[in-house]
């Protein structure tokens, strides 16, 4: 993790969230799956006026009667008493009961008739001698209120199948307007402005209009007893504008890092005329050099202090303008300028920036392989040895206090994208510079000879051992916005990416099968049917990269 005293903002506690439950009553309509919502009151605490599903806050009472509810098996007593809370809040809300009659019969409507909302809930379910459902009561997911937020909640979304012969009646006091929406048109009246949702409702929207009836709802969800996401959103700026993330978005893992605490202070739009910092040691600067291959830029950064000096890692493209930015962000005190490889978005700039500087700091990386491309041809000052370390540290300090208060790199060789890629661990934070080894939104092209798949596949290995080792927490890569997290994210951020080229293998060696007598062309439509059309010429050098590992296994 990174030290506290490298963090650009001050530690905050998020506010204490308070339990609360939700349920998601479905039907099927005439043109596909539908969702029970209700209008909140214009002057309720929390999003006043917005369109959402009924729910509230569990109560102590919910944990106390689980007599009255019929669990399955596998439903412990915690998702029983948020089950229980959902159902007596539909009740309270929207006049719906998910209970039995003892005979299994569905309550309906006459049976809510009878019931007081106002009353005790649990003391008339007992004496109407009726059980609740809780076992046909589903987890769908599990969100929590961002951290930034005075009043946050931690709440799982319910789904149940709404009972036949009811009709919700809003409380109209905390509820208004019941209405049955297909999840698309209610995004569509959302994108209108005139259907307000808030985050969370958007997003689960948008994960069940995937869904074609209640049915393939209620099988995902019962294949598990846990969420099928679960997410605290994170917040960042766009244009000025608040904007969130969910955990799996590009600028998730760059908000963790950045505004641990929820903190809605750092800009996420691309842009290369100025630094970012991303903690008080490192310092990005994305080169003006978008495109299909290099996404937003090459993203250079700086690491150190204006006590110890700078490493710069990846200088880009020689690009005067980026160059200078990068110069004077350092205050002219360059100590080193690492190459993680040899490729012309990465390594043309080396030689430039250390003519800038006085004196002149050492160029160092992995000659290229004789394998490399006529544009990839890179001769360091001095070649870096495997676990090297490049320490940067305050004069007259010595053994744990220099490196308490400096930054030490690590060199790992990873080969696989180019053969002389290397990836670099700032120690003191567990930061990993991943070069184009592992890429923000996209995988890196693995381009025979000078690239190797088996050579990929083992260096992501060596990856996930070294993140695990070192307490590696977040990956900073050559392209897009950072990855991870304070837990696993990293090491799960490695281990999606191998899953997918082992996938992506799997459907070559499919395509392979299929068409004996094909070509790579053939097999390439058939493989990367899933990548636009536009892409496949590159698409085709990892073609050819997993073919020869294919082949090679296959002797």
């Amino acid at each position: 993790m990174p030290r506290p005293n490298q963090q650009l903002h001050p530690h905050r506690e998020p506010a204490p969230a308070r339990l609360a439950a939700t349920v998601l009553l479905l039907r099927d309509g005439a043109e596909g799956l539908e969702v029970l919502m209700t209008r909140r009151s214009d002057t309720a605490r929390f999003a006043p006026g917005a369109y959402v599903f009924p729910g509230g806050g569990v109560d102590a009472a919910d944990a106390l009667h689980h007599h009255l509810a019929t669990r399955r098996p596998g439903q412990h007593d915690e998702p029983l008493t948020e089950a229980i809370a959902a159902i007596r809040e539909s009740l309270e809300e929207l006049g719906v009961l998910l209970a039995r009659h003892p005979d299994g019969r569905w309550a309906d409507q006459q049976d809510i008739d009878t019931l007081d909302r106002q009353r005790d809930f649990f003391a008339q379910v007992a004496a109407c001698g009726l059980t609740l459902a809780a076992d046909q009561v589903f987890v769908l997911a599990r969100w929590t209120t961002d951290r930034q937020l005075p009043q946050r909640y931690e709440v799982p979304f319910l789904v149940a199948r709404m009972p036949e012969g009811q009709t919700p009646v809003a409380d109209e006091a905390e509820q208004f307007e019941p209405v049955w929406l297909r999840p698309a048109d209610a995004l569509a009246r959302h994108a209108a402005g005139n259907f307000f949702m808030i985050f969370p409702t958007i997003r689960t929207l948008e994960r069940l209009r995937n869904f074609l009836d209640v049915a393939a709802v209620l099988l995902a969800c019962a294949e598990t007893e846990s969420p099928l996401w679960v997410s605290c959103p994170r917040t960042g700026l766009v244009g000025g504008r608040e904007v969130r993330y969910m955990e799996f978005e590009s600028a998730f893992g760059e908000l963790a890092l950045i505004c641990p605490d929820g903190q809605v202070q750092h800009p996420l739009d691309w842009q290369s005329e100025r630094v970012v910092p991303l903690l008080k040691n490192v310092q990005r600067l994305t080169a003006p050099n978008p495109g299909a291959m290099t996404g937003p830029g090459t993203n250079s950064y700086l690491v150190g202090d204006p006590n110890t000096g700078y490493i710069v890692i990846d200088p880009g493209p020689a690009d005067p303008q980026h160059l200078e930015q990068l110069w004077r962000a350092a205050g002219g005190d360059i100590r080193a300028i690492v190459c993680t490889h040899s490729h012309p978005d990465h390594a043309p700039g080396a030689r430039p920036l250390q003519a800038l500087c006085q004196p002149k700091p050492p160029v160092l990386g992995l000659p290229s392989a004789p394998t490399a491309r006529a544009a990839s041809q890179f001769s360091p000052d001095r070649a870096l040895q495997h676990h090297e370390l490049l320490a940067l540290y305050l004069k007259g300090l010595e053994g744990d206090l220099a490196y308490n208060a400096g930054h030490t790199l690590q060199v790992i060789h990873t080969p696989g994208h180019a053969a002389n890629h290397l990836c670099l661990v700032l120690l003191q934070d567990g930061l990993l510079f991943s070069g184009d080894h592992i890429l923000n939104g996209s995988t890196t092209v693995v381009d025979p000879p000078d690239g190797d798949m088996d050579d990929y596949m083992a260096s992501l290995d060596l990856l996930s051992h070294t993140c695990n080792e070192l307490g590696v927490r977040y990956i900073l890569p050559a392209h897009g916005y950072v990855i991870g997290g304070p837990e696993d994210e990293a090491l799960a951020a490695i281990a999606r990416l191998k899953a997918h080229r082992q996938q992506r293998e799997a459907k070559v060696l499919a395509a392979m099968q299929s068409l004996p007598d094909g070509s790579p062309d053939d097999w390439l439509a058939l493989a990367y049917a899933d990548v636009p059309e536009r892409m496949w010429p590159v698409a085709k050098r990892s073609l050819m990269a997993h073919l020869a590992r294919i082949t090679a296994h296959v002797r």
